[in-house]
């Protein structure tokens, strides 16, 4: 199978680089920039790509590169910054701009004969950067050009080094995935390999290799990701899959019973099931940080999978359904980017840890995810389910998580999920919550003064959950919403609409 690797230099576009090469059917993994070429090497990537970032190449604490990446005889694109790396590392020069260029730009085509092949000779592109690159390296021609950038496009065709100074991957670059197809298939010669047949094939393979005669333990949430891992790794090793959900007492309302008996009516999975509420609520008592709410809750997984696998013996594999925004926003291991949050199945997990880990998403997305699903044969309402967190309603109480705050966000969920539903716009969202805010407001109600609770509507469009929009909702369906919330769930008694996009904000609050 081809691989493209995306070297990360920083680019808040680097996800959607990798996205856009794995829709055109060619597999895309993400590595940072600091991964030594011996590495890199060992991975055999049919192509690079060089990401944007937000550095200048002048400058003292620049993103760099070894040579070496140039001398693999493997074609390379840099993209932005990739671009100017490239010329700088290859003897051309790159300095400051007279005239920074963000936003939209008009692309000249000076030569369609490889790079730009189908362009139009004018088109639409989008722009950010502050250098540009004063003089090409030997062996280049420039091949594109803007208005303020005569080196917009360069090309070394002998050697395959390739370069954009804007950014193909963005859908403002009206023509910007002709560039990125001419790279993957006229430049590299690559085949359109990429599938969920394919991914599926070669992951069974991989887990039976791995896994042998063991026993495997897979952690379902209740969510698309465990359940579709649990179903690939459930073809690889057949009745050594044992599943264990847990009732953590972070769950929507019924939702345990619920997805008890689904798993093992519906797919027919070996699942044990684990009443551990009361001692989640402990652990979590008085505790109001974010992060620490969500290694207490992975570690307690652990401790719960360890539990039960010392009840059935053999088992050393401990299966969980992380996917790709989990180890991105989790860990900064992609590139020069900052970490956002910890997952609970990734930066949760305590040291020591017992078992060896088992994930086959890991390298997905969450549209690549549901349709993993659908070649499963899990049924569409499953699959186009809304995201939950891992941790469950923990993240969805700001501040401290008591039985009354559960009861409190439990009950606003519902109604907000009833209330979606019943306006025909569930499947329009990515996802849809209530969020319990650690404020009181005063009100009025039955003609007494109220000093009650605070909840937030959040309801969101997106994806992949790596970038979200809110939601412009109906007025009408708001406040059917507000006048439930507040009317039906004792203690509330405000309602307020969260219109905050991703980024700068998270999905979810914690």
């Amino acid at each position: 199978m081809n691989k493209v690797l995306i070297l990360d230099l920083g680019s808040q576009y680097t996800q959607l680089i990798a996205r856009k090469v794995r829709e055109f059917g060619v597999y895309s993994e993400i590595i940072p920039y600091t991964t030594p070429v011996t590495e890199i090497k060992k991975e055999k990537p049919a192509a690079i790509i060089l990401s944007g970032g937000p550095r200048s190449v002048y400058d003292k604490d620049a993103l760099l590169l070894s040579k070496e990446i140039f001398q693999m005889e493997v074609p390379v694109l840099g993209i932005c910054y990739g671009l100017q790396l490239m010329a700088h590392l290859l003897g051309g020069r790159v300095s400051p701009s007279k005239k920074r260029e963000y936003g939209f730009a008009s692309l000249e085509v000076k030569d369609s004969s490889t790079l730009l092949a189908g362009l139009s000779r004018s088109g639409q592109v989008w722009m950010s950067h502050g250098d540009k690159v004063e003089e090409i390296p030997p062996g280049f021609v420039i091949s594109g050009e803007t208005a303020n950038c005569k080196t917009a496009v360069i090309e070394n065709r002998k050697d395959k080094c390739f370069g954009v100074q804007f950014h193909p991957e963005v859908i403002h670059s009206k023509e910007g995935l002709k560039v990125i197809s001419n790279f993957l298939f006229k430049v590299s010669a690559l085949k359109a390999d990429w599938s969920m047949g394919s991914f599926i094939e070669r992951k069974v393979q991989e887990i039976s290799s791995l896994v042998g005669d063991k026993k495997v333990i897979c952690g379902l949430s209740g969510g698309v990701d465990s359940l579709v891992a649990s179903m690939i790794i459930h073809n690889a090793v057949k009745n050594n899959l044992v599943c264990i959900f847990v009732d953590n007492g972070l769950l929507r309302k019924g939702q345990y019973q619920q997805l008890m008996e689904k798993f093992r009516k519906k797919f027919a999975l070996n699942v044990i099931g684990v009443n551990a509420a009361g001692l989640f609520l402990q652990k979590l008592n008085k505790v109001t940080s974010p992060e620490q709410k969500r290694k207490i809750i992975g570690s307690e997984f652990i401790h719960i999978f360890e539990k039960e696998a010392e009840k059935l013996g053999g088992v050393e594999f401990l299966a969980q359904g992380t996917i790709y925004p989990d180890v991105i926003e989790s860990n900064p291991v992609k590139g020069p980017s900052s970490s956002i949050k910890s997952h609970h199945n990734v930066g949760g997990l305590p040291e020591g840890l017992k078992f060896k880990l088992v994930e086959p998403l890991r390298e997905l997305f969450k549209d690549e995810v549901r349709a993993l699903g659908l070649e499963l044969g899990v049924d569409k309402d499953f699959i186009f389910q809304h995201p939950f967190p891992g941790p469950g309603l923990a993240v969805r109480i700001v501040g401290e998580v008591t039985g009354e705050r559960l009861r409190i966000i439990r009950d606003a969920d519902d109604i907000i999920l009833q209330e979606i539903r019943a306006a025909g716009i569930y499947q329009d969202l990515w996802q849809a919550f209530a969020v319990l805010l650690p404020v009181r407001s005063v009100g009025v109600m039955g003609d007494k003064r109220t000093y009650q609770r605070v909840v937030a509507i959040r309801l969101v469009q997106s994806i992949d959950g790596m970038t979200a929009n809110w939601f412009p909702a109906d007025s009408e369906v708001l406040s059917r919403i507000s006048s439930r919330i507040v009317n039906e769930v004792d203690g509330v008694n405000r309602v307020v609409y969260d219109v905050t996009s991703k980024p700068p904000g998270t999905i979810e609050w914690e």
